[in-house]
């Protein structure tokens, strides 16, 4: 499997956002472990998959690689020093990337001024110390659709080595940012932590789809299922669910699962909308062909009449 994180979902440098999320899911839907048990190549092929995603998927990741800035792991690249960098330094100094003593003069002073001030009482000096804030951190994280949905815990190794465990909520949303209190840069003196800011990018999913607090999902159905009706099994967010489906039914047809869409912080949660699609099988069976002989010769239904009508 290729390196290259464009050649792996099969783009170029010049793809979409839009474009980078569909090769995605449609490669997600036939490499899905799910649908390959056991099977080490096609798990090595979808691990590739992801990685590649979750460095594209993420714009400011994506501008960062296109720049050289990081490697296809997502690892930074050690920062290179050009001659240019030196030339316009004095000539002893021409080649040395450090600076001149005499820059460093007086730095004690520098510091003072950051931590502490000193300050004359009576014959002596004493300090009076100076407290800060410390910087917020940001960081990006990348989920997968579940885990947003129903919400779950991440343990993560922040830049100073330091390991947290995150909690990510029940139906947090793609570019949504958490904040961590008080897991950023030290404060100064006595001055608190900054806090850490947790932007989540949320893998998309090769079965569902999410529209608010809804769910989307489209559900292949046999012919006899959608002429005569039936009840079937449907994949939630949740689990399976037993659902009925009514006579005469065409491709396209919506239905509604109440209350099986993501939970809401509120209470309640949204709904699972799914989408019916015909499919028949790829041989057909000759009970079923000469069914449909028969149909044609006796049936007056048109399915194009109101097409005709608007054109």
């Amino acid at each position: 499997m290729s390196d290259d994180p464009y050649k792996v979902l099969g783009l170029t440098k010049s793809a979409t956002q839009d474009e980078i999320k569909k090769a995605y899911r449609k490669l997600a839907k036939t490499l899905h472990p799910d649908l390959h048990p056991g099977d080490s190549s096609k798990l090595a092929e979808f691990q590739a998959l992801s990685a590649a995603y979750e460095l594209l998927g993420d714009p400011e990741k994506r501008k960062r690689f296109d720049a050289g800035e990081i490697d296809a792991s997502g690892q930074q690249r050690p920062e290179r020093q050009y001659y240019h960098h030196y030339a316009g330094q004095d000539a002893g100094q021409r080649y040395d990337p450090g600076r001149g003593t005499h820059e460093f003069e007086d730095m004690s002073d520098v510091f003072s001024d950051l931590f502490g001030r000193r300050y004359r009482s009576g014959g002596g000096e004493a300090w009076q110390s100076f407290n800060a804030r410390g910087q917020d951190t940001r960081y990006h994280l990348t989920v997968d659709f579940l885990d947003a949905v129903l919400g779950s815990k991440r343990s993560v190794t922040m830049p100073d080595g330091k390991g947290i465990e995150i909690a990510i909520p029940k139906g947090v949303r793609d570019g949504q940012t958490l904040r961590l209190r008080g897991k950023g840069s030290a404060g100064i003196g006595e001055g608190p932590p900054g806090d850490a800011l947790i932007t989540i990018a949320v893998r998309p999913h090769p079965v569902f789809a999410r529209d608010g607090d809804d769910i989307e999902i489209e559900l292949p159905i046999t012919v006899d299922e959608a002429v005569l009706g039936a009840k079937v099994d449907v994949p939630t967010v949740s689990g399976t669910v037993s659902m009925s489906i009514p006579k005469c039914v065409s491709s396209g047809r919506r239905l509604r699962l109440k209350g099986k869409g993501v939970q809401r912080a509120k209470g309640g949660a949204g709904d699972q909308f799914v989408r019916l699609k015909v499919v028949l099988p790829d041989v057909i069976e000759s009970e079923l062909e000469d069914l449909a002989k028969r149909w044609r010769e006796v049936s007056r239904f048109d399915p194009r009449k109101d097409l005709r009508r608007q054109t």
